[in-house]
């Protein structure tokens, strides 16, 4: 049983002789070696019940909700109902019943038999058996065991009628169970125990089990890196790879971290799709890649030296102004495209790609460098995912991001970001505003900059380790001014400089959360103050290609052309207020220039297509247009 963590398997055999209930959640759907059979693999029925058995449990008996009793003989079965029967309606509860009939080693595994015939109809019949051998003192050592428990009860929250009486059955049982606190015989016989089996705890109402000493809760956890690891190298066999990651200690190392998260099921599975994928075998990454997301290709590895080289230049052409901005996100993609991006805090590299704070006034491009970054990386803007903080400024909005909890409203849709990520793991994030946020919400940045990863609602783990995520805020635009007191234009050093110190008291002072500032340690990006006329003039220059795309694609109109741009652009920018930055730009040309031209195109049919468009600004500085071959 190399692959079982010992820990949940020892704390079951404790707590099955001392506890009158135990709860068994978490990785319960994964599968473990044979405890009779090492080269095969069982789910983790059988080895419950050889660890119950090596604790001196005589009978061992499951019922789910599709083939009911299972793992008894049909005589034996029968015959703990007769003793029922049998037994007097006015007989004391603790008064023992006659000795039950020994089966020896009748395991889960090695009989299938079940009892047929005698099996109780519906789980009401069964948990009357249950509560019968539960609450008298015999020599009987009986574990029922309720598999695929989570599908008893309809809602955690909305519990209905049968629910209830249920719950009333089960929680009866086990607090009317006799104490066993006499004889030093009586306090070491093991009296009979019930066992829930659930991979979903949510499920369970949690009445059932939180603040009662009867119940103890067992999380069965995923494979460890030594479990993974014995597992590897002991199926190296199975694997059809190009590169054998078992030829160096370190290409094993990486290929054992790069499962992290995974079962021994996923494993199982990833080694038969290895097997399977047509044409010439993948190397391990790749087949890491189609496992989980589908895809045997990461838009990581369409990054080369050469690409890299060009980022500054991309961005630059959507983004005016903000080289210091630029620099930072380039050096933070190249430490992820070496593969050294959080590796001072873990080898494992299951962290985000990287992490950036923008931080300026409104409107100078920290947005839209977001939107460059993704299509530069991903090929597709689209791949950036904003979220606007300011909508997740209340105690429960954390429920929004990753999902409601099972029974509440808004449990089936699931979470936004989980969502988003699910479907799109290849994205850069983009928290709007994240100062808007309520403090809650700053709990799960944490565990996603700690961890790279976020369990939703639903129980299923979600990795953001190939994502890049950006926080944007205006802290201290407000405050952080342009000139000193003397009204002289500080240095863009000295701006930058008074932002980060902003920030990093908003989180210790105000927020008292270093923690998060801490994770996110020195990408801090100041965005500097856009008043120069030679950026704002290719803002607005930058922000006309789009009209010209759209007026082509839609009236076929070739070009359009001033008749003299800088005198345009001059007369756009003429009432532009400067601390507005680029939107305030954007604003003016839907003023100035896009409002008359849909006028324009309203008022005027545009037949003939390949037409070039041509803008002039009149000495009353309004624009007028006109279409020519």
């Amino acid at each position: 049983m190399d692959n079982i963590n010992q820990t949940w398997v020892e704390t079951l055999q404790r707590e099955s002789g001392i506890r009158r209930a135990i709860l068994l959640h978490g990785d319960i759907l994964d599968v473990y070696q044979s405890p009779q059979k090492t080269k095969d693999y069982v789910p983790i029925q059988p080895i419950v019940c050889s660890t119950l058995r090596a604790k001196g449990f005589t009978d061992i008996i499951f019922w789910d909700a599709f083939e009911g009793v299972k793992n008894i003989e049909p005589e034996r079965w029968q015959e703990l109902q007769k003793a029922m029967i049998a037994t007097p309606a006015a007989q004391k509860e603790n008064e023992p019943t006659p000795t039950p009939y020994d089966m020896g080693d009748v395991s889960l595994e090695d009989s299938q038999q079940t009892a047929q015939g005698s099996a109780p109809p519906n789980i009401d019949d069964f948990l009357t058996v249950v509560h019968f051998y539960l609450t008298r003192q015999t020599t009987a050592r009986i574990a029922f065991i309720l598999d695929w428990s989570h599908y008893l009860f309809t809602t955690n929250a909305s519990l209905g009628e049968e629910d209830r009486k249920r719950l009333l059955m089960l929680s009866k049982s086990i607090n009317n169970a006799p104490l066993g606190f006499g004889t030093n015989d009586e306090m070491k016989n093991i009296g009979s125990l019930l066992v829930l089996l659930t991979s979903k705890i949510q499920n369970i109402p949690s009445i059932f089990y939180q603040g009662n000493p009867c119940v103890k809760d067992i999380i069965v956890t995923p494979p460890g890196r030594q479990e993974r690891e014995k597992f590897l190298d002991r199926e190296q066999s199975k694997w059809n790879l190009s590169l054998n990651p078992m030829l160096s200690k370190s290409k094993f190392a990486d290929f054992v971290d790069a499962t992290d998260g995974f079962m021994i099921r996923d494993l199982i599975q990833l080694a038969r799709l290895s097997r399977q994928t047509a044409g010439e075998p993948l190397p391990p990454e790749k087949i890491i890649n189609l496992y989980r997301y589908g895809e045997q290709k990461s838009p990581w590895e369409d990054l080369n030296k050469e690409k890299l080289r060009t980022i500054s230049e991309k961005l630059r052409e959507r983004v005016k102004g903000q080289d210091y901005a630029i620099e930072k996100v380039r050096q933070v993609i190249i430490r992820a495209y070496s593969g050294l991006s959080g590796v001072q805090h873990s080898k494992k590299q299951r962290m985000p790609k990287g992490t950036l704070f923008f931080v300026g006034p409104t409107g100078v491009g920290k947005t839209e460098l977001a939107k460059a970054l993704a299509e530069f990386l991903f090929g597709d803007e689209e791949a950036c995912i904003r979220f606007d903080m300011s909508e997740f400024n209340h105690e429960h909005s954390d429920q929004r991001l990753i999902g409601a909890p099972p029974g509440y409203v808004g449990y089936e849709e699931g979470g936004q970001l989980t969502n988003a990520v699910k479907k799109r793991p290849f994205s850069v994030l983009l928290f709007d505003e994240i100062e808007k946020a309520h403090q809650k919400i700053l709990d799960k940045f944490l565990q996603i900059l700690e961890d790279g990863r976020l369990t939703d609602g639903k129980g299923d783990t979600v990795s953001f380790a190939e994502t890049v995520i950006i926080f944007t805020s205006n802290i201290g635009a407000a405050d952080v001014k342009l000139s000193d007191n003397s009204g002289n234009i500080q240095s863009d050093g000295l701006i930058r400089q008074e932002f980060i110190t902003r920030v990093r008291e908003h989180f210790t002072t105000e927020l008292k959360r270093p923690e998060l500032l801490n994770r996110i340690g020195d990408h801090i990006v100041p965005f500097n103050f856009i008043t120069s006329d030679e950026f704002l003039f290719a803002i607005a220059k930058a922000k006309m290609q789009p009209v010209k795309e759209a007026l082509k694609e839609k009236y076929g109109i070739s070009d359009v052309l001033f008749t003299d741009e800088e005198k345009a652009f001059s007369a756009v920018l003429a009432s532009h207020d400067r601390t507005t930055g680029g939107r305030g730009v954007l604003n003016e040309l839907v003023k100035t220039i896009i409002d008359p031209l849909s006028l324009f195109i309203f008022e005027n049919e545009i037949v003939t297509r390949q037409k070039r468009l041509f803008i002039a600004l009149s000495d009353s500085s309004e624009f007028s247009f006109h279409l020519a071959e």
